[in-house]
């Protein structure tokens, strides 16, 4: 990136600062996107510096986004900010205390064993598609895949052919939301899975370089990798023919077969009398979190999983509490 993208009194700085990120090993590109606008903004109100009164402005200007949508944008440039104090002191810091309030954020929705049958029953039952002739069967290995394997949506996007280890029944996941490349060994039913739909993929005669995009569809004369936009929209639509809804009416998330790999694995080391805190670690990797602490973040302690644990306690102290009437 050069200055000529930014053309605000920022721009040297916000160069500067996205050069720092790219350097540690970070895509940046939410960040870069969330640059331009407040750039653009900048720009349009002729402003010389960020100020108190340009940020609260431009903070004003996105209450079309949501509240925590917003609050992350804002975090972005107060991480900024930071970074600018460093050499001029009386560079301006927003204060965080005064950023939109972070609305509580919305339980996942735990599919069941059962759940996930019938999300493959309706991935096998979608209406037959002449300009996507693959549908049916990307869209039963993107359930089984997200359930099984806890990968990002973005992640199985982006996969290329040479991503798939059929020998070692593996993934390479290389393009990732922190940079973080990780191998993700699958279950024989999900390599089952994935030979099955490669040799669909073969039979209508798709790409075979390594390089090619792993789920594709027809576009025009040839084929083409899905979108984020288009895969997500192709789950969607399984998730709605199976009429699966929350307590709340709404259909699942996406993101909530990731949510329920992760606390049905939770789930199993309770019940086995695992120590779960020296499994975290395992997890975080496998999820490619940055940390164990993003891990116990993203698993808070859902019903399913204190049942289990309840379970486990009952079963060890059982006999305890039978004696004396439970005291000690």
């Amino acid at each position: 990136m050069t200055p000529a993208d930014f053309r605000s009194p920022l721009a040297p700085w916000l160069t500067r600062y996205l050069a720092r990120k790219r350097a540690l090993g970070r895509q940046a590109v939410t960040m870069t996107y969330i640059f331009r606008r407040l750039d653009r903004f900048l720009v349009s109100s002729h402003a010389d510096d960020l100020t108190l009164d340009t940020f609260n402005a431009w903070d004003a200007s996105l209450t079309s986004l949501k509240a925590v949508t917003r609050r992350a944008w804002c975090r972005v440039v107060y991480h900024f900010c930071l970074f600018r104090r460093r050499e001029e002191s009386q560079a301006f810091v927003p204060d965080p205390m005064q950023f939109p309030r972070q609305s509580p954020r919305p339980l996942p929705y735990i599919f069941s064993e059962s759940d996930i049958t019938r999300l493959l029953v309706a991935a096998d039952r979608l209406d037959a598609h002449p300009g996507s002739p693959l549908h049916r069967e990307a869209a039963r290995l993107a359930i089984v895949a997200l359930y099984t394997t806890g990968m990002r949506r973005g992640e199985m996007v982006r996969l290329t052919l040479a991503d798939y280890e059929a020998p070692a029944r593996s993934l390479r996941i290389r393009k990732t939301k922190f940079g973080k490349a990780r191998l993700v060994p699958v279950s024989p039913d999900t390599g089952l899975e994935f030979e099955r739909y490669l040799a669909a993929r073969r039979q209508l005669g798709a790409p075979r370089e390594d390089s090619a995009p792993l789920l594709v569809h027809v576009h025009g004369p040839g084929f083409r990798g899905y979108s984020d936009g288009g895969f997500s929209q192709l789950v969607r639509r399984v998730i709605r023919r199976a009429e699966i809804r929350t307590a709340h009416g709404r259909y699942p998330r996406i993101h909530d077969l990731r949510f329920t790999f992760a606390v049905h694995a939770l789930q199993r080391w309770y019940r086995a009398g695992v120590n779960v805190q020296t499994r975290l670690p395992a997890l975080a990797r496998y999820l490619g979190h940055v940390s164990v602490v993003s891990t116990a973040y993203y698993l808070p302690l859902v019903e399913a999983t204190a049942e289990a644990a309840s379970e486990r306690f009952h079963a060890q102290c059982a006999a305890w509490l039978s004696l004396d009437g439970g005291q000690p």
